[in-house]
């Protein structure tokens, strides 16, 4: 049996409108009523996802989050740091001229907010999904002591398009480069991406790789699908995303993630 599901926020758990529908919450509830654990696995901030911990009563015992793409895996209770890997400012600084070149806005995601050198709409559009306040600051005049969490170029899914074959060869040896959306491209630490994530709370839990289910539809989500026991794609999932997946579920409108814990946790419980 599947021991632990872990759920990508944004076109996975929540429908258009930012929300957890009640098929979505009722079936994730049965599941952990039979003892199965629940992770959150998001490319979001912490302050991002805390009201869904708490919607989903995952904020006691011994639950876990795997934020910023798994670049920081925390206790829901006690506020435990089971990890953190974070970038420098040198290389947020780096990635600006590069952006530069390339054409596109940039912003960097710290330990409580989004920076931006340009104000524009995408960052808006960070700061408003995740609740969290944004500051645009010359790069030159950002306190060397700020943390550097993740760093993300920003705009238009033309753009985004564009750039992505633009890319100097070495930024792939240096960062993890994973799209979240058609306007975000991210840039993590090397050592990590969401499945390095669900495998440290894996260990916590004492809980196998094949007993893992996890559920995405962007390309941040690949490294955790391809190393599920279980990897699904929602039915609104990119193509290179359906095309790793063991399995692809209905959309995130279509509780797509209820249909999962139904037919691969509920359903073989209730024939056991």
């Amino acid at each position: 049996m599947y021991k632990l599901i872990a759920l990508d926020m944004d076109g996975t758990l929540l429908n258009e409108n930012k929300e957890i529908s009640v098929q979505n919450r009722k079936a994730i509830l049965d599941a952990r009523k039979l003892g199965v654990k629940i992770v959150l696995a998001s490319g979001r901030p912490l302050k991002g996802v805390l009201k869904y911990v708490k919607e989903l009563e995952l904020d006691n015992g011994e639950e876990y989050t795997a934020v910023f793409n798994g670049s920081l895996v925390q206790n829901n209770a006690t506020g435990e740091i089971i990890s953190k890997t974070t970038l420098s400012l040198d290389d947020y600084k780096m990635l600006y001229t590069t952006s530069q070149k390339l054409g596109v806005h940039i912003h960097a995601l710290t330990d409580h907010d989004v920076i931006t050198p340009v104000k524009n709409e995408y960052t808006d559009i960070e700061a408003d999904i995740n609740g969290i306040n944004q500051r645009e600051i010359p790069i030159e005049e950002i306190d060397h002591n700020t943390t550097i969490v993740k760093v993300m170029m920003v705009d238009s899914p033309d753009n985004i398009d564009r750039i992505i074959s633009q890319l100097p060869s070495e930024l792939h040896e240096q960062y993890t480069i994973v799209r979240s959306a058609p306007i975000f491209l991210e840039f993590l630490h090397k050592t990590v991406n969401k499945s390095t994530g669900i495998e440290k709370i894996a260990e916590r839990l004492n809980i196998k790789r094949d007993e893992i289910i996890c559920v995405g539809d962007a390309g941040n989500d690949l490294h955790m699908i391809n190393y599920a026991g279980l990897g699904v794609a929602m039915g609104n999932a990119f193509d290179e995303v359906k095309e790793a997946a063991d399995f692809i579920t209905l959309t995130n409108n279509e509780h797509g993630v209820a249909h999962v814990i139904q037919k691969f946790i509920l359903d073989v419980e209730k024939t056991a």
